[in-house]
């Protein structure tokens, strides 16, 4: 079990580890039979946390709470945490993915339009044919939630992916985890709309420089122009007052 390596930054705790290191450490979990939640944390979450307590108690409840969003990693390194690496969730998503059809682990799929999850789930079994997907369910399922999560527990998976927004994932993540009958749990947002063509991830070069909320910006400039002039400009100033207070 991985015990260093945790930091405190802008008082949300969070594990500075590397891709490997998350993917050997969940696994390492699931060996010894130990629940998981996970979470990764990026600027619009870490800022909506800051207003909305029912996000912070979903995210703070977690086991694991992963660094995605490359002005998390800066922001922190400005601080003087070391940070090895962003770990995106789209890509610990298949890398999970990859171990489970290796080691036989069955997962379930939970979001996304039912057209699209159909889509995701014929173009994963492609990409791992090995892997073993226990089950899957739309994400609009709100006026029975309980009956959802049954068919969760009865499916025999042992991971969870769910691919609905924030905080909406998180709060359901949280709410039902004991419920649920699986050993892991993690928020994958948009991730089943890519994997499914619907819709395409930044280019690698955006990735790198953090510009991914761009691209997506750029995708939905109605939509998402307010989210992340505010979001960006409010963890800008809590980032610069942090540095001055020391």
């Amino acid at each position: 079990m991985i015990e260093d390596r945790v930091i405190n930054f802008m008082s949300v705790r969070m594990n500075a580890w590397t891709m490997r290191e998350t993917v050997d450490e969940i696994f390492s979990r699931l060996k010894y039979g130990l629940f998981s939640q996970h979470v990764v944390v990026n600027v619009a979450k870490l800022v909506n946390m800051g207003r909305d307590d029912v996000l912070r108690e979903s995210v703070e409840s977690c086991d694991i709470i992963n660094i995605d969003g490359m002005g998390i990693v800066w922001g922190a390194r400005f601080l003087g945490f070391d940070v090895p690496e962003r770990v995106a969730g789209f890509d610990l998503f298949h890398e999970l993915l990859g171990r489970a059809a290796s080691e036989g682990e069955p997962v379930f799929l939970l979001g996304a339009r039912q057209e699209v999850l159909e889509k995701a789930v014929q173009n994963l079994n492609k990409q791992f044919p090995k892997l073993e997907i226990a089950g899957y369910h739309h994400g609009y399922f709100w006026d029975d939630e309980e009956a959802v999560v049954n068919e969760i527990a009865a499916s025999g998976a042992k991971l969870l992916f769910v691919a609905i927004s924030s905080p909406r994932k998180e709060n359901f993540i949280n709410r039902w985890r004991q419920q649920l009958g699986v050993n892991f749990v993690m928020g994958v947002g948009g991730t089943f709309d890519i994997v499914a063509g619907k819709s395409k991830r930044a280019p690698k070069v955006m990735q790198k420089y953090g510009l991914e909320w761009f691209y997506r910006f750029l995708q939905e400039p109605r939509r998402m122009w307010k989210r992340y002039l505010v979001t960006n400009t409010v963890f800008a100033l809590k980032l610069l007052r942090a540095k001055l207070l020391g």
